[in-house]
């Protein structure tokens, strides 16, 4: 390689469009031509964005739709970027988020680090693609503090500790991949000897099979129905029984979700059976003895009272806020539809802030150009 002079490029920073004159290096004996500027920068080939502005247009367009984007930046950076450019930068930091947080160090000291009574979480929101409407599965491990030990009376008055420490991602795919990639994490974060898992859901019976097939016999796991869902289900009984917005269907509802909680799976259970036997009507029995089916599929998944004397969450609000805020937020905008690669691309740049990874992420491409 021989030095041939100097090419003077034009790049977006941070602080605006600058130009740069680069050495240029070229081979007389092959068609080898070298720029050492652009890698040592931190620019990929082809690209004008340095690395603190892509952290910015990625910010831009991980947030709101990328026309938007393309106009926050003109207005608050004096960035001059299209709208198809935030969407190419977005995708190739998406890939490479997806794929740092599964072999990154940063995640792992985070959890390690992290006080508190390790839980899982997963659940579903339907995102417009090209191939139709379809399902992204939100999968995340937290650790929490327990909070003080409450009565089943305030079930629903308790403040839970907020979480010290959230890992999440999320795909479209089928229910064995989505659990694969469980056991992974699992693995990846170093949680294989923790003392006591808590596997919090809507009752789904695909999140039950694989959460079995991969916790099962690595971690001692408490199965945990949301009590929400549950709490839905005896209300759709009580409307069936007594009328649609009844008093006396509110009445029977409520009164049977406190049992529920101050008794447990079994034995609320058996109570409802009673109940099934002194009914007057035909159609009550058939309400009572389907919700006596849905409750005797998860008899082992309710145990309120324990969790709540433990200070332990009873529900799974946890996953519901983040498919509604950190997904759906970015990923249900109006006209929004998405190739189902650049949308599992755009919900791991999200999954980074829902985590606080943000900052780690870029700090470890910093590190890596560095170096």
């Amino acid at each position: 390689m021989s030095y041939r002079g100097l090419i003077p490029k034009r790049f977006m920073s941070c602080v605006g469009e600058v130009t740069v004159g680069r050495r240029y290096y070229a081979s007389r004996d092959c068609p080898c031509k070298s720029v050492p500027w652009d890698p040592w920068a931190g620019i990929p080939q082809g690209h004008k964005l340095t690395v603190q502005a892509r952290r910015m247009v990625t910010l831009a367009g991980s947030g709101c739709s990328f026309d938007e984007a393309s106009q926050k930046l003109r207005e608050l950076c004096q960035l001059q970027v299209s709208n198809d450019v935030i969407r190419r930068v977005c995708d190739e930091e998406g890939q490479e988020a997806k794929q740092w947080l599964k072999k990154a160090p940063q995640p792992v000291h985070q959890m390690a680090q992290a006080q508190g009574e390790l839980e899982f979480y997963s659940d579903g929101v339907q995102v417009n693609t090209v191939e139709g409407w379809r399902e992204m599965r939100l999968s995340v491990f937290a650790k929490r503090l327990p909070t003080a030990p409450a009565q089943p009376a305030q079930w629903q008055s308790r403040v839970l500790e907020k979480p010290a420490c959230r890992v999440a991602w999320a795909a479209i795919a089928a229910s064995h991949v989505i659990g694969a990639s469980w056991r992974g994490m699992l693995e990846h974060l170093g949680l294989k000897s923790t003392p006591r898992l808590s596997v919090l859901g809507d009752g789904a019976r695909w999140i039950w099979d694989e959460a079995g097939k991969r916790f099962k016999g690595i971690v001692s796991v408490d199965w945990v129905v949301d009590v929400y869902h549950v709490g839905e289900h005896i209300h759709a009984c009580a409307q069936k029984m007594f009328g649609v917005n009844t008093p006396q269907a509110k009445q029977w509802g409520t009164s049977r979700v406190e049992e529920l909680i101050e008794m447990e799976g079994p034995k609320f259970i058996d109570r409802l059976h009673e109940h099934r036997v002194a009914a007057a009507d035909q159609k009550s029995r058939d309400a009572l003895e389907s919700l006596i089916g849905y409750l005797s599929e998860n008899r082992d998944s309710l145990w309120y009272r324990t969790r709540l004397a433990e200070g332990l969450p009873i529900g799974s609000g946890l996953v519901e806020g983040a498919c509604k805020n950190t997904i759906g937020k970015r990923l249900k905008l109006n006209s929004a539809r998405w190739r189902v690669r650049r949308a599992e691309h755009m919900a791991a740049i999200r999954c980074l802030h829902y985590g606080e990874l943000w900052e780690p992420y870029w700090a470890s491409k910093a590190a890596s150009k560095a170096a």
